[in-house]
């Protein structure tokens, strides 16, 4: 199929995406923008942060590691099927019982100013960066795979896809991001779905047979239990659980959708909905994987990692339908994270830097006008975090996004933690350095656990080289640190914070 056919089912589907806005943004004000009027059905809502949560780094990226790593990605999922009940039962009582538009409103509440901005600081960081990542990696593959022969050069495509996220989201926020998630996720499980029973099709297997010829492949081991690894299924499981609670938990953009549903009854249904709908999607991309890999030693093809399902899905051997469905079903997955990451970073940055609730003095068309500055002002952002990552050009963009998570939640997760699990009180004005040097401190230990990363971006001598390898293996002995890095930075914060901290009441 013509990249330029291609391109106007993606134009086609834009189209749709600004129709649904346009209904759903009607008669919106701030409070539908931050928190959709806490109305939000919480089916919706469930089904919606499925796209969400996945968005087109597990499109692309985890049928790629299937190649290499087998089905172990999958002790990651059920790690975050336990996160998500942390959540579900610690989390949410606790927002809805303060009643949050922002949840960093907690951390004033029990520490200070401080610690509140130094909380959404941090998550400012973390969501644009983890957003723009996966954005990258979306646009990245429509530019290589369809605008190029058009001659659309890569910042054009990144500009535009960002102009149309802004367009659908500049009035309505949450509200209209509720209603276009559930039809972006739609879209994506159907692309899902539809790819696996054509390549099923393709390789003559049912779906047992093709689960037989990915076991006699070696292609579908889940659990690793090399203790040294790291993917150590303890490790692995642990870190998925961590990350939830950090990345889902304590995150503004995931949470701020859970609390515009009506009741924490209701909110709960949702989150408990989608872990256990999340453990089947991540399977059966997981198993698409599989797959793929199976299609393309037929078809003599070496493509592996996030190149394999593009290659495949868009290559001349599946039918046009199937190039249609693919790219689809990725822009579909690139949205739901784009537009809640703008929404969620504009509500922050609003509520939480600029105080906007707060701001009595301010009229309603004014404290909107102000928000949508911020909103326009955090797509310019976007755009440069995106041409960065084009310049870095990783090749492995989803351990970049969980070596981001790793550094940048973990001040989150020992905040919120030192919060709820203990009665101290801190010296709230060195908060924020507490959570800068944790992630320095993190920094050096990873350097120092993994010198080849080092190594391999700044070129030291050879004797140097050999200097750090040894003194790393020394230490380590061959343990290698992976995922779990998220839950070392929240202990090291948590630690900080109780060298500042002294008797209190809560």
């Amino acid at each position: 199929m013509s990249p330029a056919l291609l391109f106007s089912f993606v134009i086609g589907y834009f189209l749709l995406l600004l129709v649904v806005a346009y209904f759903t943004s009607k008669n919106s004000n701030n409070d539908s923008f931050f928190i959709g009027n806490r109305s939000s059905n919480w089916m919706l809502v469930a089904f919606g942060m499925i796209g969400t949560s996945l968005s087109g780094v597990t499109f692309v990226s985890v049928p790629g590691t299937v190649g290499s790593a087998g089905f172990q990605y999958f002790q990651v999922v059920i790690g975050y099927f336990f996160g998500y009940l942390v959540i579900a039962f610690v989390l949410l009582p606790l927002y809805y019982k303060l009643n949050l538009t922002s949840i960093y409103n907690y951390l004033e509440s029990r520490f200070g100013p401080v610690s509140y901005k130094t909380g959404a600081l941090f998550f400012i960081v973390s969501r644009a960066l983890g957003a723009t990542a996966r954005m990258y990696l979306v646009v990245n593959i429509l530019q290589i795979f369809v605008l190029k022969e058009m001659g659309i050069p890569f910042w054009a495509t990144a500009f535009v896809i960002l102009l149309l996220i802004l367009l659908y989201t500049f009035e309505g926020g949450v509200k209209t991001i509720v209603y276009t998630d559930t039809l972006q996720t739609t879209f994506m499980l159907l692309g899902l779905v539809v790819c696996i029973i054509t390549v099923m099709n393709k390789l003559d297997l049912d779906f047992s047979a093709a689960l037989q010829s990915l076991e006699s492949n070696q292609l579908s081991t889940i659990f690793n239990t090399d203790a040294n690894s790291s993917g150590f299924f303890v490790k692995q499981i642990l870190g998925g659980a961590f990350i939830t609670i950090a990345m889902t938990g304590l995150d503004q953009e995931m949470m701020q959708k859970n609390i515009s549903v009506r009741t924490l009854k209701d909110s709960q249904k949702n989150v408990l909905t989608l872990s256990t709908i999340l453990l089947l999607v991540n399977f059966l991309f997981l198993f698409m994987g599989g797959l793929l890999y199976l299609y393309a030693a037929q078809t003599g093809s070496v493509i592996k990692g996030d190149d394999l399902f593009p290659s495949v899905a868009l290559g001349k051997t599946l039918s046009p339908v199937i190039s249609v469905i693919f790219i689809i079903g990725l822009i579909s997955a690139l949205f739901p994270s784009a537009d809640g990451a703008l929404t969620a970073l504009t509500s922050s940055f609003c509520i939480d830097i600029l105080g906007l609730k707060k701001k009595e003095n301010l009229t309603e068309k004014e404290k909107k006008s102000t928000r949508l500055w911020v909103h326009l002002c955090f797509a310019v952002i976007f755009f440069m975090l995106v041409m960065l990552f084009k310049w870095i050009d990783d090749k492995s963009i989803i351990d970049v996004i969980l070596k981001v998570a790793g550094y940048t939640y973990g001040p989150l997760l020992g905040l919120f933690a030192f919060g709820i699990l203990t009665k101290r009180t801190i010296t709230d004005k060195y908060a924020l350095i507490v959570c800068l040097l944790s992630p320095l401190i993190i920094f050096g230990i990873d350097l120092l656990n993994n010198p080849e990363w080092f190594i391999n971006r700044f070129g030291i001598s050879e004797s140097a080289a050999v200097e750090l390898k040894s003194l790393s293996a020394s230490i380590f002995n061959g343990f290698k640190i992976g995922i779990e890095i998220l839950i070392l930075n929240g202990i090291v914060t948590f630690l900080g914070l109780l060298c500042i901290s002294k008797r209190g009441k809560r």
